[in-house]
């Protein structure tokens, strides 16, 4: 075995041998047609760890036969930066790789971005983060070219453990090994896309696997062993975790129970209680609202539980509460109101308080035209209880609906119920 890492060893050297990615740098994109003219344009590469962000950068270096020059911005300094400048200056152009360029300072883009703008410096920046959310419009507005990467496929990551399996020179080819296109695939099932990870996975799994004859005999138990290993992939505060939290609500939204499972799962095994129940909580009557209005409460309960629990048992109380939600006939009538007649706010849709609903708990209020108000309890109208027909909204806005109720669930009465008297203030 050699001393560097596999994954480090099977880097691409050229943009031909980058695995997956076709939509982003694939051989009919106009990002691979530049680059093979001999045109490298200043780019930000996206997405999760393992995907391919660095391999890419390098692969369009051994491409383009650019000077090339590596950065993390998490620890680079100003002077790091001023001897990316110096190079340019002597060779006439540089390509400068910056991984977590979101981390990217004031000060290093002063020094910096000068020279990207002219062209002597041609920057690629990685990140994991939405370079939309979380890069310096400064940098964005230099940058060509945004690629957001995707996970490999598992095609692409068996692919990529073949080539390394028959590789003598910077893979596992020099060594005897015995391993079944199932096992290949297994792994490859177990990394999640993770390039990097699969790689250093099958490095790990023929070190550990047990020889005869000089050769490695690759054992299902291990493969099982590595992969419960790997984990899940994103972080609490990533773009990833939110996207993830995004997928959780619409999956709801559009009651897919299995789909909404997954990513309360992966949530979870993330391990950030509080934003999950937060977000939880949101949906009960975003999306169910007065289609079914005992839902707020049962998600309370829910995620009350699961705070006074923790994990691991936390996820009991809310897989129910996700699967009421999903079930639920659903209502976004409340939400869409509350945001109807705050729109009509913002854009100067005002008036003033009807004089009959003003405060009237003080000497002189009446002088000031204060009074008039009706008390509905003292009316009662059926089954209903109080009612009395009088203006509520201020004159200027008095035809004004906010609210358009959705007929589901519980709602359907309340929507008889709103018509009803829309009906009673028409008659009179």
């Amino acid at each position: 075995m050699q001393n560097e890492p596999l994954a480090f060893r099977m880097r691409p050297r050229t943009i031909d041998e980058v695995v997956g990615q076709k939509d982003a740098i694939g051989s009919s994109t106009a990002l691979y047609k530049m680059i093979k003219s001999g045109h490298v344009p200043s780019m930000l590469l996206y997405g999760d760890p393992g995907i391919g962000k660095t391999s890419i950068a390098h692969a369009i270096a051994g491409t383009s036969d650019l000077p090339f020059i590596a950065l993390n911005a998490t620890t680079s300094g100003k002077k790091d930066v001023e001897g990316v400048v110096a190079e340019a200056r002597m060779t006439g152009k540089v390509l400068l790789f910056l991984d977590e360029i979101h981390r990217f300072n004031k000060l290093q883009q002063d020094a910096l971005l000068p020279h990207v703008e002219s062209g002597a410096i041609v920057l690629i920046g990685a990140t994991t983060e939405n370079p939309f959310h979380d890069v310096n419009p400064a940098i964005r507005s230099r940058c060509g070219e945004i690629k957001q990467l995707k996970r490999l496929t598992q095609e692409d990551i068996v692919e990529l453990l073949n080539n390394a399996l028959s590789d003598d020179k910077r893979g596992l080819g020099r060594e005897k090994i015995r391993i079944s296109e199932e096992q290949i695939t297994r792994i490859a099932e177990g990394t999640n896309g993770d390039a990097r990870k699969a790689l250093t996975m099958l490095e790990s799994i023929v070190i550990a696997s047990d020889e005869e004859d000089d050769t490695y005999i690759v054992d299902d138990g291990i493969i099982e062993q590595m992969i419960k290993r790997v984990g899940v992939f994103g972080d609490k505060k990533g773009s990833h975790f939110f996207n993830l939290l995004s997928a959780l609500q619409k999956s709801v939204r559009g009651s897919d129970v299995n789909a909404a499972m997954y990513y309360l799962a992966h949530l979870l095994e993330n391990g950030d209680l509080t934003a999950v129940t937060r977000r939880l909580l949101v949906m009960a009557y975003e999306d169910i609202g007065l289609a079914n209005p005992a839902v707020g409460g049962h998600v309370l309960a829910a995620c009350q539980a699961a705070d006074r629990l923790g994990l691991p048992e936390a996820r009991i109380p809310l897989a129910q509460a996700v699967a009421e939600m999903c079930l639920s006939e659903k209502s976004n009538s409340a939400y869409r109101a509350i945001d109807a007649a705050a729109a009509a706010i913002n854009k100067g849709q005002v008036g003033e308080i009807p004089p009959h609903l003003r405060d009237t708990h003080y000497a002189g209020s009446a002088e000031l035209g204060h009074g008039g108000y009706k008390y509905p309890h003292d009316t009662p109208i059926g089954s209903f209880g109080g009612w009395t027909d009088q203006d509520y909204l201020p004159k200027e806005l008095k035809k004004a609906e906010f609210y358009k109720p959705v007929v589901a669930g519980e709602e359907k009465k309340f929507a008889g119920i709103y018509e009803k008297l829309k009906g009673f203030r028409k008659q009179k």
